[in-house]
């Protein structure tokens, strides 16, 4: 195997600290859940079935601009869905998809709408997340889910997946992670309420827009 360079080994470091910390937290559990990361030659993917709490630097799976196997462990099954993020957003820099279970309970239990599964309930949710949209179940890895994928990937943060979880995306790998947990949080608040709050109004989401640069 090539010696990695600097940005290539802090990448795998960084993958591995937060697979520990959402597998810690229980944003996804036994060989679930994966995370990549994009390279100038390529990307990073945890391998196939591996648990996020015991990722491996050296293991995790190297793939080049062609989609193709370079090194270690197997790639994920969803690299395919990785790829269609990539492909269409220039800015995307690292994919994380869990099967976190407030957001896969809120698919089971019926999503706000399927172009928005929550509403804008909260700040943070606007300017973190923004709007996530549903993704039909398909079984994993199946690559019409790529191809919706690849529709929405300039468009939104990242879409949850019916029965299967949440995938999001952003400038980091930890960005990433963050974003995943603050829609999982907001996905446990809507849960919980037997009375459902109302949505922030359009000035209110309007004026966060134009305060921190995000869009719904």
């Amino acid at each position: 195997m090539t010696t990695p360079s600097l940005k290539e080994q802090s990448l795998r470091e960084e993958m591995c600290r937060v697979g520990a910390s959402l597998f810690q937290r229980n944003y996804t559990v036994g060989t679930s859940g994966n995370i990549s990361a994009r390279l100038d030659d390529g990307w990073l993917i945890t391998p196939t079935d591996a648990c996020l709490e015991r990722l491996d630097p050296a293991l995790i799976a190297k793939v080049d601009t062609a989609g193709q196997w370079v090194s270690g462990d197997k790639p994920s099954k969803t690299l395919l869905l990785h790829r269609a993020v990539y492909d269409n957003n220039p800015s995307a820099q690292s994919v994380i998809h869990t099967h976190s279970t407030n957001l896969v309970a809120l698919t089971l239990a019926g999503v706000w709408s399927r172009d928005a599964v929550l509403p804008p309930i909260t700040p943070y949710q606007v300017m973190k997340v923004g709007r996530i949209p549903l993704i039909a179940y398909c079984r994993p890895g199946h690559p019409k889910v790529a191809e919706q994928v690849s529709l929405l990937a300039n468009v939104v943060r990242g879409v949850l997946l019916e029965r299967l979880g949440p995938v999001l995306w952003h400038s980091s790998i930890s960005q990433a992670a963050a974003a995943l947990e603050e829609l999982e949080e907001t996905a446990r608040l809507w849960l919980m309420l037997q009375d459902k709050p109302t949505a922030l109004d359009a000035a209110e989401i309007e004026d966060l827009c134009q305060a921190f640069g995000v869009r719904w």
